[in-house]
């Protein structure tokens, strides 16, 4: 009897590849945690195993590009909880912000000896491939980039602008304090100027790499926020989720991509990536910046949460996030820009803030005192095809932005596409079931969501880890198998 050449094969599936914009009927041959062949009509005995698709839509697994695992929560706890919710996703590849300071691990010091403490903490306890970017806070860790990039290959770095005088909530007097830097530090503009010099020299003395080392920022303008929240927290015709983005005003975020773009600019460092831009000048001030430089390879990111919920959100403070929910304008503005091409990626900004912290009760109702952030790795795909399909969004497009366009900038070189030779990450969706958000059906430890009773169109059903099956009917499968990603992958 002939030995089975593939592990698994994947029977009756409409393959979405992030290229071209074609869905075609297929079967997918897997071998030894990668695509083998991808053809119709392979004959079943030549897998060990069989799974029927029964035609469903087989995307790329999700690079979730922008999440926050053990920032509310220890990160022991955090990594199995938060990766079981992007698993019901059908997110494969976790890619999680993190710095020294309060919250995360509470400790400052050189990622010389902090990063393998995250490393050790994280190992055995992802149920999706992971990594991280990392945020230089101090003059050591700007010297510690070219080993961050060749040791642990870590090759994505973060800058949040709006630390200047806020602490991650709002106003801070205490910012070393909050950062846990040295008397002698500042984070502001220097720093950050600083940050992309030493990470333009780490590009240039590494040019095997240089391509997908790259500098995320958070943009939003310091000063401008603590002048408005002043100005907001007077006027008692201002509530909520309006209130507070009256607070952090739109063209706060629209002056940092200006600034960002400058200094990117100044100091010769081409890959530059925008984050969760919320906003219709924010997302327009990025595009006169790729205009005045069109040397500089800019990437601009939306969150689901951006695309999803608006400033009348029943969520109420909830929906609480840095930076903010927007009016319904904005909000349409970003579904315009998304569907022209113009935002290359769409991520989650997942950070699980259990309901006793993000609000204690005494506190309801009181946009102020809540904490900012909230989780939903576990809606991203299935929002963004719901929503996405009513709009006219090609499924191919949703692969790009929700798979290749990440997986390619951030150095997965293996991930976001459904070809031979690429990791057998799969999320298999049917895009006609019908099904309501309610957070006691998410793994998560949140407690609840903001995007509680939206109906969604399409479910995704079942989630394929390098071939191996990790999520099916509502539950996750197996112990943690995640693989941590030691970027740029070869």
């Amino acid at each position: 009897m002939t030995t089975p050449e593939f592990d698994l094969l994947l029977k009756n599936v409409r393959v979405v590849r992030p290229h071209g914009n074609v869905v075609f009927d297929a079967d997918i041959a897997i071998k030894d945690g990668r695509f083998a062949k991808v053809a119709p009509g392979i004959d079943p005995t030549r897998a060990k195993a069989v799974h029927d698709g029964r035609g469903q839509l087989a995307f790329p697994g999700v690079v979730d590009a922008h999440m926050h695992t053990g920032i509310y929560s220890p990160l022991a706890e955090d990594a199995v909880t938060e990766s079981k919710a992007a698993a019901m996703g059908g997110v494969t590849s976790s890619l999680n912000y993190f710095r020294t300071g309060q919250y995360y691990l509470n400790k400052g010091g050189s990622y010389a000896k902090f990063f393998p403490e995250v490393l050790k903490i994280s190992k055995n306890r992802f149920h999706v491939d992971y990594g991280y970017h990392l945020a230089p806070m101090d003059k050591k860790h700007i010297e510690e980039i070219p080993m961050l990039i060749a040791k642990h290959g870590v090759s994505s770095f973060k800058i949040f602008m709006f630390y200047g005088s806020h602490g991650l909530h709002g106003k801070s007097d205490s910012q070393r304090d909050f950062l846990m830097i040295g008397e002698d530090e500042r984070y502001d503009l220097a720093h950050f100027e600083f940050i992309m010099r030493g990470l333009q020299a780490a590009r240039e003395a590494m040019p095997d790499k240089a391509r997908q080392i790259s500098l995320s920022l958070h943009c939003e303008t310091a000063e401008i926020m603590t002048a408005y929240t002043k100005l907001v927290e007077k006027d008692k015709s201002l509530s909520g989720l309006a209130a507070y983005s009256a607070s952090r005003p739109q063209h706060s975020e629209g002056l940092a991509v200006f600034i960002a773009a400058y200094l990117a600019n100044e100091t010769a460092l081409p890959n530059i990536n925008l984050l969760h831009l919320s906003s219709r000048k924010a997302v327009q001030a990025a595009m006169t910046m790729a205009d005045v430089f069109p040397h500089i390879d800019f990437r601009r990111e939306v969150t689901i949460g951006h695309l999803m919920l608006d400033t009348g959100s029943k969520a109420a403070e909830l929906a609480k996030v840095n930076p903010p929910i927007r009016p319904r304008e904005d909000v349409e503005f970003l579904w315009e820009a998304l569907l022209a091409g113009e935002l290359d990626w769409v991520v989650s900004d997942h950070a699980c803030c259990r309901q006793e912290m993000k609000i204690p009760r005494r506190y309801f109702g009181n946009i102020w005192m809540a904490k900012s952030g909230f989780g939903g790795t576990e809606y991203l795909l299935p929002a963004l095809v719901s929503e996405g399909t009513r709009r006219g969004m090609g499924y191919n497009h949703m692969a790009r932005v929700t798979s290749w366009n990440p997986a390619q900038r951030y150095g997965l070189n293996h991930k976001g596409d459904i070809a031979e030779g690429f990791d057998a990450d799969i999320a298999l969706v049917d895009p006609a079931r019908t099904w309501t958000i309610a957070a006691k059906d998410s793994p998560s430890t949140q407690g609840y969501t903001p995007f509680e009773g939206l109906e969604m169109s399409a479910a995704v059903t079942t989630t394929f880890l390098r071939g191996m099956k990790i999520f099916e009917n509502g539950e996750v499968i197996g112990k943690p198998r995640g693989q941590y990603l030691h970027r740029p992958t070869a």
